[in-house]
Formats: C-alpha cells, sequence, structure tokens
C-alpha cells in the first residue's frame, strides 16, 4: 500500500518510519496538508497528519483510494470524523503520549502565572534590574484547583495538585468517583466549580459539546483573584469572554497554549489581510492579539506535548496504529 505523511521533516523521524514499516511505500511532505496543499499525488491508501492539517470532507473526497487517516496527536478535532466514518475510512489517534507531558506543562503555567515568574525573568535579562518589587505571587498551598475534565492528562494534573498540598475540585460528564475517593478530590457542577476554585484548567477534548464551555455568562463566576488556564484546545474557551474578564478585572490572570484561531496567528499581517475572512474570525484573531500583549496573560505556541519522549511515543504509537490497520485489528479508531 501507498503512505503519504504530512508536517514531518525530522531526519531521524523519517527513517523511523521507514524502518518499522518496511513493505509499503511511503512518501514524506514537510507540509501540512489541508484543501490549499493537497500533493501532486493522490493515490493514497494511508495518510498521517499532525494537529496542523485539516483534512475536511474535501481533502478525504480529493484521495480516491483513502483507507486510513492516522493522526499523529490526541486531539482528532482537525479531521472531518464523522465523514470519514461514512466513507468507511478508518481514523486514528494517539490517546495516551501526553498525559504526563502536558500536565507538567500545565503546573508551569500555573507557577508562572501564581509568581510572576516570566516578568521576573524579564526583569533581570531585559532590563538590567535586580529588584523583586512588584513580584508577589502566592503559594499554591491550601488553593483550590478546578480541573475541568479528569481523563488522563488532568488526572496527572490532579495527582500533581495534591503534592503541592492543594485542595481540587472536578468537572466531568462522566465522573469517576472511584478515581475522586482515591486521589482525595471531589466531583462538582461547572457552575460551583467556577466559584470556588482560585485556579481554573482545562483539560477537556473539542467536541461540539465542549464549544465555549467557558463563556462570557459562566466566566463572571470566577473570584477576582483566580487564574484560568488552558493546554486542550482553543474553541472550548471563548476569546472575546476571556478578553472582557482579563481587561473588566473580573479574573487575575489567564495562561493559554491553545487558542481558537492559531492557523490565523501563525500568518503574518499582510497574509491576514491579503486572505478573504469572515468577519467574525478577524475579530476573534484581533482579540487574540490583544490578549497576548495584556500583562496578565501568558501565551505559548502550543507546545504543553512537545517533548522528546513525547515525540517518541507518537512515532511507535502511530507506526503501531498503522501496522494494526493493515492486519486487520485497527487501534485506537476515533472515527
Amino acid at each position: 500500500m501507498k503512505i503519504a505523511v504530512f508536517g514531518l521533516t525530522e531526519e531521524d523521524k523519517i527513517n523511523y518510519i521507514r524502518e518499522n514499516i518496511p513493505e509499503h511505500q511511503i512518501i514524506f511532505y514537510n507540509h501540512e496538508l489541508d484543501q490549499d496543499n493537497l500533493p501532486p499525488e493522490l493515490g493514497f491508501e494511508v495518510i498521517s497528519v499532525f494537529a496542523d492539517s485539516n483534512v475536511n470532507s474535501k481533502v478525504i473526497d480529493s484521495f480516491p483510494n483513502l483507507k486510513m487517516i492516522a493522526v499523529r496527536a490526541t486531539g482528532f478535532d482537525n479531521v472531518d470524523t464523522n465523514y470519514a466514518k461514512t466513507k468507511d475510512i478508518v481514523v486514528s489517534n494517539v490517546p495516551s503520549y501526553g498525559s504526563h507531558t502536558v500536565a507538567e506543562f500545565t503546573f508551569g503555567l500555573i507557577l508562572s502565572l501564581s509568581r510572576n515568574i516570566p516578568e521576573a525573568i524579564d526583569r533581570v535579562k531585559s532590563e538590567g534590574g535586580f529588584e523583586y518589587s512588584g513580584l508577589k505571587g502566592f503559594d499554591l498551598f491550601g488553593k483550590t484547583l478546578g480541573v475541568i475534565g479528569t481523563g488522563r492528562i488532568g488526572t496527572n494534573v490532579i495527582k500533581i495538585a495534591r503534592g503541592f498540598g492543594m485542595k481540587v475540585l472536578a468537572f466531568d460528564l462522566y465522573p469517576k468517583q472511584s478515581l475522586a475517593a482515591e486521589l482525595g478530590f471531589e466531583y462538582v457542577p461547572l457552575e460551583e466549580l467556577l466559584k470556588l476554585s482560585d485556579i481554573v484548567t482545562v483539560h477537556i477534548p473539542s467536541t461540539k459539546e465542549s464549544f465555549h464551555l467557558i463563556n462570557s455568562d459562566n466566566i463572571a463566576l470566577m473570584k477576582k483573584e483566580a487564574l484560568l488556564v488552558n493546554t486542550s484546545r482553543g474553541v472550548i474557551v471563548e476569546t472575546k469572554a476571556l478578553l472582557r474578564a482579563i481587561e473588566n478585572k473580573q479574573i487575575s490572570g489567564i495562561a493559554l497554549d491553545v487558542m481558537e484561531d492559531e492557523a490565523g496567528l501563525k500568518d503574518d499581517s499582510t497574509n491576514l489581510l491579503a486572505e478573504k475572512l469572515e468577519p467574525a474570525v478577524v475579530k476573534n484573531l484581533l482579540a487574540e492579539k490583544i490578549l497576548i500583549e495584556n500583562p496578565n496573560v501568558i501565551v505559548t505556541p502550543h507546545a504543553a506535548f512537545y517533548t522528546k519522549e513525547a515525540e517518541t511515543t507518537i512515532l511507535q504509537e502511530t507506526v503501531t496504529n498503522i501496522k494494526n490497520f493493515f492486519s486487520g485489528k485497527p487501534s485506537n479508531v476515533v472515527s
């Protein structure tokens, strides 16, 4: 069979895939896949993409022989899985590679906010000062952490929080009471979590139900001293609600590794002006750029997953998913 791998440039990763799937023809493309970036050849049975590709129905229809889409990530909202299912195309992901990786990064962001670490570093490096005035933070010990989503990542966040001596509240559509008893946290309704938490962190997938789960109505329930952290998917938290909340001092700090319109943020201003973007998208991008400039907001470029251990696991699991598909026993199927 013929396999196309998109968005992969590192020679060692390319060699790993070639060596572990030697019996099939594999072509590597160093760009992401979307309807404007189709390869010159389209006769592939399997395609593999990362989170920055956009595999919509038009892209799927462009590959007449397509049988499988191997996503090299946990999130798969960049693939139209419903349409793939109608075409009997298997979509697989890598569900567990970042459970510790993202949880650790989440606490890096929490500590950065709670102790003003980026500002402290900038003061010493950029301003040449060595003075701590104005950098007063607060202890995590004894504070309440609200965890939205208690899957693998959320569970590891809870374990770390308990190590800091934090009280933990959680919200999940499918509560695991045995897990709550084991780790010593409590499930509560979302509104109660937002009201009572000193820090709220988001760890759920992007679905129709989770779109703008955090919005203008419920973000107003949070404490004025509270912090909000999102390392899951940008669309779960409404950008305009975030901007209003931080500018009106409804909450005191925000840390984001993901944003609603990440693709637009990667383009420079000239490209954005040249594109025929919907007015709503333009407004969202403007709000995101204003958020980024706010001194009480930390934004990182979707890097929470990015460790050598996580990348190794991604490659291994992706190769396994493809080989299992060829053997007639598909694994980690999400379609």
